[in-house]
């Protein structure tokens, strides 16, 4: 089987998700980044990673808003939780849907 920009994995749950795409480590929050994620995008990268630590969530929103279709993208991101717990989880959740 040869590994394509569309190949999946199928989830425990059944549902799937794309296993490349483009990861926004060290990616600075700029316009830039944008450019980078709305070009990825379109080049065929179905996958964006962040997290709320790499200061750049927003940037995946605003490459949405200049006309992504939000359906065409899968994206993961991860929780930082420097309170821990529940709420600390909850917190970070809202800010990066905020971000988003």
């Amino acid at each position: 089987m040869s590994l394509t920009l569309k190949s999946r994995i199928t989830l425990n749950d059944g549902h799937s998700m794309p296993i490349f795409g483009l990861g926004l480590y060290q990616a600075e929050s700029s316009s830039k980044t944008i450019q980078i994620i709305t070009d990825a995008i379109k080049l065929g990268y179905p996958l964006i990673d962040t997290a709320e630590i790499y200061k750049n969530e927003s940037q995946f929103g605003e490459a949405v808003k200049k006309g992504i279709k939000r359906e065409e993208i899968f994206l993961t991101t991860k929780l930082f939780t420097t309170e821990g717990g529940c709420e600390g989880c909850q917190k970070s959740f809202k800010n990066s849907l905020e971000q988003l």
